[in-house]
C-alpha cells in the first residue's frame, strides 16, 4: 500500500510515521508513506500557500492552485482509490473505515490547516472527508498520522502476531477485555483464575463476557449500533 500525505507542516509527521510499527511496516515493504510539502508546489513567490478568505473573517485559507498542482501530479502517476481530506466537519473515522481503507492500494491524505482548504478543491478532488473527533486541532497532520497508523497496523504481515489486531477494541463492535501479565499477585490484586487455568475455551468465553460487560459500562452506544 502507498499513502501520499500533502501537508503545510510535514515535519509534524516525521516522528509518528518513522518509529515503532509504522517503521516496521515500511521496512518490510508492506507500506510506503510519501510526505509532500505543499510549499514545494506553489506557483507563488516566497512559497505562499494561503490567503485571506473572500467575504472577510478571521483565518487564512489554503489556496487551490498549490493543491491542484500536487494532486494532478500524483493522479497522473498512478490511480488512487481515495483522496481523503482531514477536516473537523468530516465523517468520524473509526475501525470500520480503517479496515475498509486497509484493503486499498493507493491513498492520498490532504491535511487541512488554518481555516481549511478552498472549497473548490473539496468539490473537485476529495472523495472522503474525515475527522478523528468533535474538536479542532491546529492542522490535519496529527489526524493524518492517526489514520495511517490505524490503517497500517492491520495490513497483513505488519504485526508479528497477525491475529492480535483481530482482537483489538472495535474490531467486533466491542471493547477489548481486561489484560494481565506477571506477577500473578500485585499488591494483593490477583489475576483472574480462569486466565491461569489453561482452558482456552473457558478463557475465550471469559474474555467475550468481559468485552460485553466493559462495552455496556463504557460505550453502550456501540451495542446499540451493532
Amino acid at each position: 500500500m502507498r499513502i501520499d500525505i500533502i501537508s503545510v507542516q510535514p515535519q509534524l509527521l516525521e516522528s509518528p510515521l518513522n518509529h515503532s510499527i509504522m517503521k516496521r511496516a515500511q521496512e518490510k515493504g508492506l507500506l510506503e508513506v510519501v510526505i509532500h510539502n505543499l510549499r514545494d508546489y506553489t506557483p507563488y513567490r516566497q512559497a505562499q500557500v494561503d490567503d485571506y478568505q473572500f467575504g472577510g473573517g478571521a483565518g487564512m485559507v489554503i489556496m487551490p492552485e498549490p493543491l491542484a498542482i500536487v494532486l494532478d501530479k500524483l493522479m497522473n502517476e498512478r490511480k488512487y482509490d481515495e483522496i481523503i481530506y482531514m477536516t473537523p466537519d468530516g465523517i468520524t473515522f473509526n475501525q470500520k473505515t480503517a479496515n475498509k481503507l486497509s484493503l486499498k492500494e493507493n491513498l492520498i491524505i490532504v491535511c487541512g490547516h488554518y481555516k481549511g482548504i478552498d472549497e473548490r478543491i473539496r468539490e473537485q478532488y476529495i472523495t472522503l472527508e474525515s475527522t478523528i473527533g468533535d474538536f479542532v486541532l491546529s492542522g490535519g497532520e496529527l489526524p493524518a498520522a492517526i489514520v495511517v497508523d490505524a490503517i497500517g497496523r492491520i495490513i497483513p504481515g505488519v504485526l508479528n502476531d497477525e491475529t492480535s489486531a483481530l482482537f483489538d477494541s472495535f474490531q467486533d463492535g466491542l471493547l477489548a477485555p481486561p489484560v494481565y501479565t506477571r506477577p500473578e499477585d500485585f499488591r494483593g490484586m490477583k489475576v483472574p483464575e480462569v486466565l491461569l487455568s489453561g482452558n482456552h475455551k473457558k478463557i475465550d468465553e471469559w474474555r467475550h463476557e468481559m468485552s460485553i460487560t466493559r462495552t455496556q459500562d463504557r460505550r453502550p452506544d456501540l451495542l446499540k449500533d451493532s
